[in-house]
């Protein structure tokens, strides 16, 4: 049941991405993440006094931390989706797999001192190889896919996937300290709606489009519900093999988002471009794997 979970909440962030790929034709990506923010909390709040959760924290600084490079991950990818093909936006923001494996590298190389007497840490080819496969993939993805004047948006892209990375981490911490996970949301929700709404009236708002801002409800509402669904996917996988493996089904997110772009927008990638979107997932899945026999869960 919890890979069920896992499949429809890429599915309903896959549809998000279409939501805000057509709703960017009215409104700025500051826009996007403030709507998107304003509706996560009403929905956050409510379904935390039903489970009977608080909202007052012990730890608003780290709140805030996992507030402010998960709002820029967010809008880098809004703004990502709205300039390049949906499939490829998608793709960057789910390199944060291979981010997280080298900061996992980087981190246990700089943390270590010669002068501790402690042995140098290993050198984990496997991961080197993996975290350089994942970024041979973007290569492959960008030259092929990325057209003129889209060179701005594919490194925004690539900026999101970083700062999803930093974000997952910092949940992960907020997590082991014991904050609900309707709670870690909800605030991050809050940043969205401050963060955005004070883009917005710095660059200034957008002409309301009328009928057309209905596509900001349905942006919110997928993006909760597949919050929502991946928590419940996460909840119910029980051992460390099963939560590696609800953890990679993230990735059928990229198919929906292809099959999105192909039919919806008429999107052409190249098979190189497609060859790229392949690697860059099996480089996550495997990043995953390799850092879960690391921390003992294989």
């Amino acid at each position: 049941m919890q890979a069920l979970w896992m499949v429809l909440a890429a599915f309903l962030f896959a549809s998000m991405g279409l939501c805000v790929k057509i709703a960017s034709a009215w409104f700025s990506a500051a826009e996007l993440v403030f709507y998107r923010g304003l509706i996560g909390m009403a929905l956050l709040a409510l379904l935390a006094r039903s489970q009977g959760v608080g909202l007052a924290t012990r730890y608003p600084g780290m709140h805030a931390w996992r507030s402010l490079v998960g709002v820029i991950s967010l809008g880098a990818w809004f703004y990502a989706i709205a300039f390049l093909p949906l499939a490829t936006g998608t793709t960057l923001n789910y390199m944060s797999s291979v981010w997280i494996a080298a900061f996992v590298m980087g981190g246990a190389l700089l943390t270590w001192r010669p002068s501790s007497g402690s042995p140098r840490p290993p050198l984990q080819v496997p991961l080197v190889l993996t975290v350089l496969v994942g970024f041979a993939g973007v290569l492959l993805m960008l030259r092929p896919s990325v057209g003129e004047g889209q060179g701005f948006a594919g490194t925004v892209g690539l900026l999101s996937g970083f700062c999803a990375a930093l974000a997952y981490m910092q949940v992960s911490a907020l997590s082991r300290l014991g904050e609900p996970e309707a709670r870690t949301v909800f605030y991050f929700a809050l940043g969205s709606a401050v963060a955005g709404g004070a883009a917005t009236l710095a660059v200034g708002a957008s002409p309301w489009p009328g009928w057309p801002a209905l596509w900001l409800l349905p942006l919110g509402l997928l993006a909760a519900g597949g919050q929502l669904c991946m928590t419940l996917a996460y909840s119910r996988a029980l051992t460390p093999r099963a939560t590696l493996f609800v953890a990679n089904l993230q990735y059928t997110g990229i198919i929906f988002a292809s099959l999105y772009g192909v039919l919806v927008f008429d999107d052409a990638l190249s098979p190189l471009a497609w060859g790229g979107m392949a690697l860059i997932a099996a480089s996550g899945i495997t990043a995953s794997v390799l850092r879960a026999r690391g921390a003992g869960g294989d």
